[in-house]
């Protein structure tokens, strides 16, 4: 019999002052990326990206909230009723909207083998929130 498991979203782990959890390494998904961004109203502070520098694409499901998505400088609606999917080096930006969002994000290299980024690993150091002193 398989291996299967059930987590409860708020119960996963987070970094980057709770906007991201570690959804995948929860689960124990060994072949795809998987997290969940948490993103409070109205947040300007996600990061553009297009990751050029190690060949992932993306794909955006909300699942609560609405707000914009960035791509390539031209703002698209996104809320539940929208799937994105993002090729690697195409520019990115999400814009959670009044009541924010909640977006499961899944990713990978396309014909490569899947190989875990350090930071989604559960008690991994948070690089976006600095040590205590």
């Amino acid at each position: 019999m398989g291996s299967w498991k059930i987590a409860e979203i708020d119960d996963i782990e987070a970094i980057a002052f709770g906007t991201f959890r570690r959804a995948r390494a929860t689960l124990g998904v060994r072949s795809f990326g998987m997290q969940v961004l948490d993103l409070p109203p109205n947040l300007d502070a996600y990061p553009e990206h297009d990751h050029s520098e190690d060949g992932q694409e993306e794909v955006y499901v909300t699942i609560r909230g609405s707000g914009e998505i960035e791509i390539e400088g031209e703002r698209h609606p996104m809320n539940p009723d929208v799937l994105v999917y993002l090729e690697s080096g195409v520019k990115r930006k999400i814009w959670p909207g009044p009541e924010g969002m909640r977006i499961v994000a899944l990713a990978g290299v396309p014909g490569e083998a899947f190989t875990p980024k350090p930071l989604t690993e559960l008690g991994a150091s948070d690089p976006y929130t600095p040590a205590a002193a």
